[in-house]
């Protein structure tokens, strides 16, 4: 837009991250801000070579900015971008793995460890006073030498693993393909890993490949003691199976870090308190981690407009 710099449209506002501290570099033009969106679009139709963005962007948008190179997704997910219509108009996506991993790994365990142990119910039960009206609540589940599934043994997957490892608990895994480099038990399929595990934790990607992954079956194969942690994509679980699952006792309880239509929760979730414990999409939400992934964002988009290699494009 005449100013010599190159146009970056951002989707979204960074994490952690002023965009005046780019400000220097590039144009920076925020779509959230926009009264007229379209209007934006058409205005950088011509110039916008770069698109960073924490949620999604369709392929409408891409139409839009028709010079548009890539689409840099602050986030390791990238199933709100419509991939194939960008390979289609040759534009690419990146994405940021690794920087995200050790958190979102602490706080799977965290999350485990919450669900097994009735923490925030004990909290709740102290703070009611009924510790004091009703004397001891009731009992949690041990952790330390549990059978723990990953379903998904990427890098987050792998990270937690280790963690488990430390607690003497065993270590299985589903993937598409049984991977050589581990020494842990491999499932062919989802619900051949539930039925083997004692906590199931859920770190795959999103996508058609794994829509309602985690059904009524693989719930069902979980059984009545297991517990399911879900830190990946809120697709890969069917909603109301999980409802009737825990509503119904037959799994024992389970921990949701992330839903299908964010910030949108299940009604059915809500009354389920005793068995289920809620976060609002916290596993990798650090100041550390997140200005990292802010930052692996500029420096895609940068390498991108200097014609340099793309530090993490998307598989």
């Amino acid at each position: 837009m005449a100013t010599g710099k190159p146009d970056v449209l951002f989707v979204n506002p960074l994490y952690n991250y002023p965009l005046e501290e780019v400000a220097g570099i590039f144009e920076n033009h925020k779509y959230w801000e926009a009264d007229d969106k379209d209007a934006l679009l058409a205005s950088l139709s011509s110039t916008c070579r770069a698109a960073v963005t924490r949620s999604t962007f369709s392929s409408e948008m891409m139409d839009k900015l028709p010079n548009l190179g890539i689409i840099a997704v602050c986030g390791v997910g990238y199933d709100g971008v419509d991939d194939e219509a960008a390979r289609q108009r040759g534009i690419a996506v990146t994405n940021t793995p690794d920087v995200l991993t050790e958190d979102v790994a602490d706080y799977a365990l965290a999350l485990l460890l919450a669900v097994a142990r009735l923490i925030p119910q004990g909290e709740r039960y102290l703070r009611e006073g009924r510790w004091k009206r009703e004397g001891p609540m009731r009992y949690g589940r041990r952790v330390h030498g549990g059978k723990l599934g990953v379903l998904g043994l990427g890098r987050i997957g792998s990270s937690l693993a280790r963690r488990c490892e430390a607690l003497s608990m065993r270590i299985g895994y589903h993937n598409r393909n049984q991977r050589e480099d581990v020494a842990y038990q491999y499932f062919d399929s989802a619900e051949a890993l539930a039925l083997w595990s004692d906590f199931l934790v859920v770190v795959t990607p999103g996508g058609d490949s794994t829509l309602r992954l985690v059904n009524a079956e693989v719930l069902d194969a979980l059984g009545p003691d297991g517990i399911l942690i879900n830190v990946g994509r809120g697709s890969t679980v069917d909603d109301a199976a999980l409802a009737a699952a825990l509503s119904e006792g037959r799994i024992a309880g389970a921990g949701l870090d992330v839903f299908v239509d964010e910030p949108n929760v299940p009604e059915a979730f809500l009354g389920l308190e005793d068995k289920l414990v809620l976060q609002p999409h916290q596993a990798s939400a650090t100041h550390d981690t997140r200005r990292a992934m802010s930052r692996l964002c500029i420096d895609n988009v940068s390498a991108f407009l200097d014609g340099r290699e793309l530090l993490s494009p998307v598989p």
